[in-house]
């Protein structure tokens, strides 16, 4: 390799760094992903009898006998389960029929950045998890670039490949896709609530919907590892024989 034919290969090896941090800040920042909890109409439809039944006592019924026309009061406690029973499936019936044509209900909304779940993890407790995505996921990106782009413009062939062996070391330690991959996961668990073929009715279902952080993040983590593998055979075909 002469030395005429380093510089460019260098340009392109540094426009390559550049270009993959400028893929992982967005990645960093923007919102990933999205989770989304609604009430189900129908859920909560097929648990209001339930909760009918349970929540009627007695004594409830006893102070609503008052409230009866007399002339009624016989049928009613002839029904079955008495005129408890009879309450119970009217209320029933009439919640459930309103309750199927009403609308979806809001009860969860999350929308997170990389960045923000680590703060999110820290405020909660939970600092061995935050300390482990900023520290993998974060920072040794951001390691990773400044050692090879050092490696790049250093003049010592063999300071050279040991920087990039040490690279690659490090590199088995870093979790940006191994985090793509937890996100595209986290993503999966939520939408299968919605094909769930369980003859119930769900009370609360999840989707999800990822953001633009999130296709910033794994375009990263794809050109990185392009823009490690050319840079180390560049340097590796440029070692003197």
């Amino acid at each position: 390799m002469t030395e005429s034919s380093r510089p460019p290969r260098r340009g392109l090896a540094i426009a390559g760094l550049v270009i993959a941090i400028a893929l992982l800040l967005p990645g960093l920042f923007l919102p990933v992903i999205t989770i989304r909890g609604v009430l189900q109409p129908s859920g909560i439809a097929e648990l209001a009898p339930k909760l009918l039944e349970q929540g009627v006592s007695e004594q409830t019924v006893n102070s609503l006998k008052p409230l009866i026309n007399p002339a009624m009061l016989p049928f009613l406690q002839a029904a079955p389960g008495g005129l408890r029973g009879a309450l119970v499936n009217r209320l029933a019936t009439q919640i459930s029929t309103e309750l199927k044509t009403g609308k979806e209900i809001e009860v969860y909304q999350q929308t997170r950045s990389i960045l923000g779940s680590v703060r999110h993890l820290y405020s909660v407790g939970s600092v061995t998890a935050a300390t482990l995505i900023l520290l993998f996921s974060v920072l040794v990106p951001f390691i990773k670039a400044m050692l090879v782009m050092w490696a790049v413009y250093h003049r010592d062939e063999s300071q050279r490949v040991r920087t990039l062996k040490f690279v690659e070391i490090i590199a088995k330690w870093s979790m940006a896709d191994v985090f793509a991959v937890a996100l595209i996961i986290a993503f999966l668990a939520a939408q299968a609530t919605q094909a769930s073929g369980g003859s119930a009715a769900a009370l609360v279902t999840f989707s999800a919907t990822f953001g633009p952080g999130f296709y910033w993040f794994a375009s990263y983590c794809i050109f990185s590892l392009f823009v490690q593998q050319m840079t180390t055979r560049w340097i590796m075909a440029a070692r003197p024989q």
